[in-house]
């Protein structure tokens, strides 16, 4: 055991070096995936599991922070998650709320976090989404690492919301359906989304070895670059995270063309 930790310490270094001056991603988005798969391997509680995610995230944001990374979007809560079992959910809920308020008192450093909620509000129950809302302008003007947490979130439901609120203020401005159909560009769309006002993720990390989005950020991810990595979400390492900052590194980003 020591001497697997010596050679990983190492080897963390070395990767470290790598990084030094290297292009990193400013934005990069996260799919948490695995807690319950770690639970069960773990012979562990489903709450258990969920609890060890919600730990993990404290120490990535951390890694974060230390490398300069400047904004992190975090998949917490899905629409689809929302119809899991009643006993489940409730868990799942609580954790999600005690881990806001964990953001909330910010990193080990001192750093505080500026939280953004990115999901609809109207899906979740009312205390969680008060909490968020509330955190959102509770650090708005927060100077540190940016935290989207995306929760009661789906990237379809973004979208139709995003349109949703174009048609709105359309009617509003008492345009005729030709002149919104007239109007309507990626631009005007974008102005509408849940992220509106920041950039797109660089790199958008998957745990757990699945290979697939499951909704996350489907608009703005369009040109992102992908890391699917095989560790469950509570077993995320360092130097796992450093791997991925290294592959974004080394690679030539073309934006579709």
């Amino acid at each position: 055991m020591v001497l697997t930790q010596l050679l990983y310490r190492f080897y963390e270094r070395r990767l470290q070096a790598e990084l030094d001056g290297a292009d990193l991603p400013q934005h990069i988005g996260v799919v948490l995936d695995g807690n319950r798969r770690w639970a069960k391997a773990a012979g562990e509680t489903t709450a258990r599991g969920h609890q060890a995610g919600a730990d993990k995230i404290l120490e990535f944001l951390g890694w974060c922070d230390e490398m300069g990374i400047r904004m992190v979007t975090l998949y917490l809560l899905s629409t689809e998650n929302l119809n899991r079992p009643a006993a489940e959910l409730t868990q799942l809920i609580g954790i999600i709320s005690d881990t806001l308020d964990r953001l909330e008192r910010g990193l080990d450093n001192g750093h505080r976090l500026r939280i953004h909620p990115v999901g609809s509000p109207s899906l979740l129950p009312s205390e969680l989404a008060e909490q968020v809302s509330r955190l959102g302008e509770e650090t708005a003007q927060v100077e540190g690492l940016h935290v989207n947490v995306a929760v009661g979130y789906g990237g379809r439901q973004e979208i139709v919301d995003a349109v949703g609120e174009l048609l709105d203020d359309a009617e509003q401005a008492g345009k005729s359906l030709s002149e919104v159909a007239a109007m309507l560009s990626v631009e005007a769309i974008s102005d509408k989304l849940y992220t509106r006002g920041q950039p797109d993720p660089d790199l958008v990390i998957r745990t757990s070895g699945e290979q697939r989005l499951s909704g996350f950020l489907m608009w703005q991810s369009a040109y992102s670059e992908f890391y699917f990595c095989e560790a469950l979400w509570p077993d995320f390492r360092r130097v796992d995270f450093m791997r991925a900052l290294r592959d974004f590194a080394s690679r030539h980003r073309r934006f579709g063309s």
